[in-house]
C-alpha cells in the first residue's frame, strides 16, 4: 500500500474508532440509566454518522425514558407540601427543554424523535413559583420587624429572578430593604482630659468610612455623626466613644554609673630564645548612663446602644480598649581612659539628650492602635450580630 493510501486508511480508521467509541459511550450511558447523557451522546453520534444503527435504535428509547423520569419527578413535586415545589418543577422542565433543543439542532435526530416543547410549561411554573415567593414576601413584610423584613427582601429578590417584572415586586423589594436596614451612627468622640484640645473627629469619620467599606452585611449602614446630623437621620443604633483616661508625658529619668576596667597590651619584645614577651596595663574609666522615659497611656470606652426614636432601648455591647506608649532615650557621659570603652559603651556616649515627641505626636502614637482594635471589634460584632 502506498504511503498516501496508507495515510487515508489510518484517518478513516481513526474516525471509525471515534464514532464507534461515541456510540459505545451512548449505549453504556443508556444501559446505566443515565438517559439525559445518553440522548446527548446519541445526537452527537448522529451528527457525525446519520445512519448509525445503534444511535438510531436507542435514541428514541433514551429520550422516552428521560422524559418519563423527569415528568415523574414533576408529579412527585406537585404532590408534595413544599411551598417552593414550583421551583423544582421548573428545574425539571428546563432540563427537558434542553433535551428538546439538543434534538432540534440535529436533522438526523429529528427524523427519528419528535421531542416535546416545554417552554410553555416552564413559563407557567415560573409564574407559579414567583407568586409563591411574592406571597411569602408579603406575609413576612406584614410582621413589621427587621428580621422578617430581611427575609422578605430575599423573597422579593428570588421573585424577580424568576420573573423580572413580576407585579410591584421591585417597589416591595426596596421597601423591605428600607425596613430591614440598621442605620448605625458613630458618635463624636468625647475626650475627658487636659488634652481635649486634640481633635479626634477625623478618626470618627475614618472609622465610619472604613466600617462601611469593609462591611459584609448589606443590612447595616454606618454614618458619622456629622453626616447623620446634617441629614436629620434617626439612627437605629448609636456607637458612643469616650476616652476615659489619657495620660501623656510622665517623664522618668534614671541615671546609673558603671565602672569600666580593661587590660590592654602596652608593648612586646622578643627575648634571646625567640619568645615574644608582652606587657600589659589596666585602664579605668566611669560611664554615667542616663535613661529617659516618657510614659503615656489612654483608655477608650465604647458602647453600642439600640435606640427607639431618641430613647435608649438596649445596650448591645460595651467594652474598653487600653493602650500605652513609652518613648525612651539613652545616652552616656564618660570620664577616664577611653581605651576602657567597648563598642556598646562608645555608642552610648555618642548619644545626646534628645527632646521627646510633642504631646500631639504622642497622642497619635497611642490612639492609632486603639482605633485599629476598635474597628476590628466593631466589624466582628456587626458581621456576626445580624
Amino acid at each position: 500500500m502506498r504511503p498516501k493510501h496508507l495515510s487515508l486508511f489510518l484517518i478513516w480508521g481513526a474516525l471509525a474508532c471515534i464514532l464507534f467509541a461515541g456510540c459505545k459511550s451512548g449505549e453504556k450511558l443508556y444501559n446505566g440509566g443515565k438517559y439525559d447523557a445518553a440522548v446527548n451522546a446519541f445526537v452527537k453520534t448522529l451528527q457525525k454518522k446519520p445512519q448509525d444503527a445503534v444511535a438510531t435504535q436507542l435514541l428514541p428509547e433514551a429520550y422516552r425514558h428521560a422524559q418519563q423520569q423527569h415528568e415523574e419527578r414533576v408529579n412527585a413535586a406537585l404532590r408534595s407540601n413544599n411551598q417552593l415545589k414550583w421551583e423544582a418543577v421548573r428545574s425539571e422542565y428546563r432540563t427537558l427543554q434542553q433535551l428538546y433543543n439538543t434534538i432540534q439542532k440535529s436533522p438526523a435526530a429529528l427524523r427519528i424523535v419528535q421531542p416535546k416543547d416545554y417552554s410553555t410549561a416552564i413559563t407557567g411554573a415560573q409564574e407559579n413559583a414567583a407568586e409563591v415567593r411574592y406571597d411569602r414576601g408579603i406575609a413576612l413584610l406584614e410582621r413589621g420587624d427587621k428580621m422578617s423584613a430581611r427575609k422578605a427582601y430575599d423573597e422579593f429578590v428570588a421573585t424577580l429572578k424568576l420573573v423580572p417584572d413580576y407585579r410591584d415586586t421591585k417597589n416591595l423589594r426596596d421597601e423591605a430593604f428600607e425596613r430591614a436596614v440598621v442605620r448605625v451612627v458613630v458618635g463624636d468622640i468625647e475626650v475627658r482630659s487636659m488634652y481635649s484640645d486634640y481633635r479626634t473627629n477625623q478618626f470618627r469619620d475614618n472609622l465610619a468610612s472604613n466600617l462601611q467599606q469593609r462591611n459584609n452585611n448589606r443590612f447595616v449602614i454606618f454614618y458619622d455623626e456629622r453626616t447623620a446630623r446634617n441629614a436629620n437621620l434617626r439612627p437605629d443604633e448609636y456607637i458612643a466613644l469616650r476616652f476615659a483616661d489619657i495620660m501623656i508625658g510622665r517623664t522618668i529619668v534614671d541615671e546609673t554609673k558603671k565602672h569600666l576596667s580593661k587590660e590592654i597590651e602596652t608593648s612586646s619584645y622578643t627575648d634571646t630564645t625567640g619568645r615574644v614577651i608582652k606587657t600589659y596595663t589596666t585602664v579605668h574609666g566611669t560611664i554615667s548612663v542616663i535613661k529617659k522615659r516618657v510614659e503615656s497611656s489612654a483608655i477608650l470606652d465604647y458602647r453600642i446602644t439600640k435606640l427607639n426614636g431618641n430613647h435608649l432601648e438596649q445596650v448591645l455591647r460595651e467594652d474598653r480598649i487600653p493602650n500605652s506608649y513609652t518613648w525612651t532615650n539613652e545616652y552616656g557621659t564618660f570620664h577616664g581612659d577611653d581605651r576602657a570603652l567597648d563598642l556598646g559603651d562608645r555608642s552610648l556616649i555618642q548619644g545626646f539628650d534628645r527632646l521627646p515627641p510633642s504631646p500631639p505626636e504622642i497622642f497619635m502614637a497611642i490612639v492609632h492602635p486603639i482605633y485599629a482594635k476598635l474597628e476590628q471589634d466593631l466589624q466582628q460584632f456587626y458581621n456576626g450580630h445580624y
